[in-house]
């Protein structure tokens, strides 16, 4: 059974795991599978997909319950949410944007933070609304 509350370990774990999950398969250092799969592609082994399995796995997950928490309309608004953000604060000069490098960077924070904030909704709306999911129902 899950946890009915959720308090801000909960959600610094979700973000960490989806920083994980988003970092481990692509990122600007080179570092990642997307790297590794297509680095000598002819020879693909049975443990680049396995790790790929692994991978599709966990953004299945995490976009699925991304979007049974917020659907469309949410995941839109909250890709908006941090996608403004970001640029705020590059607008504000505290990052800056002239590293195709840092923006990079920053998009897949973003996206990050989108999935974080989808496996981190219910329990949020939940807590301010007081409303239960239909898939939370116990039907025994």
């Amino acid at each position: 059974m899950a946890l009915k509350e959720i308090n801000w370990l909960g959600v610094g774990i979700r973000f960490l795991v989806a920083l994980l999950l988003v970092f481990a398969t692509y990122n600007p250092d080179g570092y990642s599978y997307f790297h590794w799969a297509i680095k000598d592609f002819m020879n693909f082994s049975v443990l680049k997909a396995f790790v790929g399995v692994v991978l599709l796995i966990g953004w299945v997950i995490y976009l699925r319950a991304t979007f049974r928490s917020l659907g469309l309309i949410g995941v839109s608004l909250a890709a908006a949410f941090f996608g403004t953000l970001l640029w705020l604060v590059v607008d504000w000069g505290l990052i800056p944007a002239g590293s195709v490098r840092t923006v990079t960077y920053l998009i897949l924070i973003a996206a990050s933070a989108v999935l974080a904030t989808g496996m981190t909704w219910s329990h949020v709306r939940r807590r301010i609304s007081g409303q239960m999911d239909v898939d939370e129902i116990d039907a025994g």
